[in-house]
């Protein structure tokens, strides 16, 4: 009996252990609310606060009971980040700042997160093994706005038009303003959507630029002047925008084993997510996308769904849905900085170019880096050299520059100066990529971008009626500054529904190789090359399917290409394959519904004798 007694008292002490230890370990975020209260962010605010007091290497989650939690601009935190590719407008707001913090998880438990403002929701900063996983990110009032088209009277040139969501607007001297929570703005362009939620045939960028706007009743207008007035039709949705970025949703910055799972955003004003200068990047059911079929929005995010920019290890996007964005589903690079000045045989003076990308770090001692000559975009020599030091110019630290002061381990090629046009790469920071099982569908621009030397696998996707090319590998050191150079992609299982029914930059073809170079007939080193696309499914109504510039080792192979009448073909580009500047090219095995004919649809200009073979073929 006694040692009954004591198998139970051990039975009992351990329950009580586990269960404090489980307690311990996982946090409800109502304990750090107020009841009844309307503004969640005091409460996100003492939740962070008390993450920061906990010891990094115990693991936490955070739970939420599942519900909808609103943020507002007052109580959340007040922050100064550069984020790529984005305006860099300071100070921000952020809800969830999670700043050097390890082992956490976030968990929404399918909970419903709404914010009012002009902010950014999460922030991982200097973190290491950070999940966020099982909630939605949305905005009470989204900077976009949409027009649904009512009546249209081509002979007056005149429209009527509701807005969505409703109110928050006012009509000032016939012109139409947008009011946000805290800000405004006057719209002049728009993506053009059909009712079915396609972008409209061969309308990207639509101008808004009407003579005279007119409220007729609540959220309802008259618009007259607009030159859309004879291309519409009753049915058509217009989101309204500019091209400002101030935020995106989630923001990943010098952070290592990142994991989102199970989160979608619905709207942000910027990214979706956008990452930099952090390794190891995990999406595991991430969706940039509407509520579901009912949902009145057409639109997303106001740029890309993800953005990538100077990451290294592995990026993983897996099984996500990619919708109504503004640009593109996933886009990897890093960034060139140009050469201004060179002070000594191993130091150059170097600076970021594009408005929109600076002010965060660059590159660290030790890191490797090559350089390139813009014009061309040619390897200047075939030396790698490494950084020993790496200093601001314009600022006490990295944080905020522009201007850097590089000392090289190596002394440089005798070329480099600033009376050229030479940017230098960062090579270790540079990513592998798997962007598998997505569904990509009704964006604007482009599917995916992938610019990394490292490897990149594209494989099992749908890209169903992506706005222009479905797959683009870059490299561009002259306008974006976007690096690099492709040496391992891997396009495959693929499927291709109807891509390019409008025209924009580096859209020459479904899968286009793009690289930016305004002097390619005296390059002489290819910049792409190890490029292989097979066992894809494309489903065309226009001819270009494929385009390539300087590209070294391309191999075309063991597709399915069918024709429907789904839209009227228009490209400028009459050819199924395009090549500029190319080599050791491979089109094999292929089944092309309607033939394939060398003569007449396979172009080859700049190149040798010999560089594409066809082969196989029906």
């Amino acid at each position: 009996m006694r040692t009954k007694k004591v198998i139970l008292f051990l039975f009992i002490a351990y329950f009580m252990i586990g269960c404090g230890q489980e307690k311990e370990n996982e946090l409800s975020f109502r304990q750090f609310m107020q009841s009844k209260t309307e503004n969640s962010s005091p409460a996100a605010a003492k939740m962070v606060g008390s993450l920061r007091e906990r010891s990094n290497e115990e693991e936490v989650t955070i739970t939420f009971p599942k519900g909808r939690y609103d943020f507002y601009e007052n109580s959340s935190f007040v922050r100064e980040y550069y984020i790529s590719n984005h305006d860099q407008v300071n100070p921000k707001r952020v809800v969830f700042a999670l700043e050097n913090l390890k082992n956490v998880t976030i968990d929404g438990q399918g909970s419903e997160f709404v914010f009012h403002g002009r902010m950014i929701p999460f922030a991982l900063s200097g973190c290491e093994n950070v999940t966020l996983k099982n909630f939605s990110v949305d905005f009470e009032v989204p900077a976009l706005r949409q027009l649904e088209i009512l009546e249209v009277d081509k002979e007056s040139d005149v429209l009527e038009a509701t807005i969505c969501p409703g109110e928050n607007y006012r009509i000032e001297e016939g012109k139409l303003v947008v009011l946000g929570e805290g800000y405004e703005y006057r719209p002049f362009v728009s993506m053009a959507f059909r009712e079915d939620k396609r972008l409209s045939y061969r309308r990207g960028d639509v101008s808004f630029n009407p003579e005279s706007v007119t409220e007729i009743a609540p959220d309802t207008f008259r618009i007259e002047g607009w030159n859309q007035v004879n291309v519409t039709s009753p049915g058509e949705r217009y989101a309204l925008r500019t091209y400002y970025r101030p935020t995106p949703g989630i923001f990943i910055n010098e952070s290592k084993n990142s994991v989102l799972e199970n989160v979608t955003v619905h709207y942000a004003e910027g990214m979706g997510l956008l990452a930099q200068m952090s390794e190891n990047i995990t999406l595991e059911g991430f969706n940039v996308c509407l509520k579901g079929e009912e949902d009145p929005r057409y639109f997303t995010t106001q740029a890309d769904a993800t953005h990538f920019s100077a990451c290294k290890g592995t990026i993983i996007s897996k099984n996500g849905l990619y919708e109504g964005m503004a640009d593109d589903a996933i886009n990897v690079h890093g960034t060139y900085l140009k050469v201004f000045e060179r002070p000594a045989d191993n130091i150059l003076h170097a600076r970021y170019m594009h408005p929109q990308a600076w002010g965060f770090k660059w590159g660290e001692p030790g890191d490797s880096v090559q350089f390139v000559e813009s014009e061309k975009m040619e390897l200047v020599g075939n030396h790698v050299n490494t950084i020993k030091e790496i200093r601001a110019l314009d600022r006490p630290t990295y944080f905020g520059a522009k201007e850097f002061e590089i000392v090289f381990n190596d002394s440089l090629p005798k070329e480099i100066s600033g009376e050229g046009a030479y940017g230098i790469e960062n090579l270790t920071w540079t990513p592998e990529v798997l962007f598998s099982g997505n569904t990509i569908r009704n964006n604007r621009a482009r599917g995916t971008l992938f610019s990394t030397p490292k490897k990149v696998i594209c494989e099992n996707n749908l890209f169903d009626h992506t706005h222009g090319t479905a797959i683009l590998l870059c490299g561009d050191c002259n306008g974006w500054y976007e690096t690099g150079s492709c040496r391992e992609v891997i396009i495959r299982n693929n499927k291709f529904v109807n891509a390019l029914s409008a025209n924009y930059q580096f859209t020459n073809a479904v899968i286009s190789i793009y690289p930016e170079i305004p002097n390619l007939e005296e390059q002489e080193k290819f910049f792409h090359s190890g490029i292989v696309i097979e066992n894809n499914t494309f489903e065309m109504f226009d001819r270009p399917l494929l385009y390539a510039k300087s590209t070294d080792g391309l191999q075309f192979r063991n597709n399915t290409i069918t024709y429907n009448n789904a839209f009227d073909p228009f490209h400028w580009n009459e050819h199924i394959f395009f090549f500029e500047k190319v080599d050791n090219v491979l089109i094999e095995n292929n089944e092309f519904e309607k033939g394939l004919s060398r003569e007449d649809d396979v172009r080859v200009e700049l190149s040798e004798d010999g560089a594409v073979r066809v082969n196989g073929n029906n």
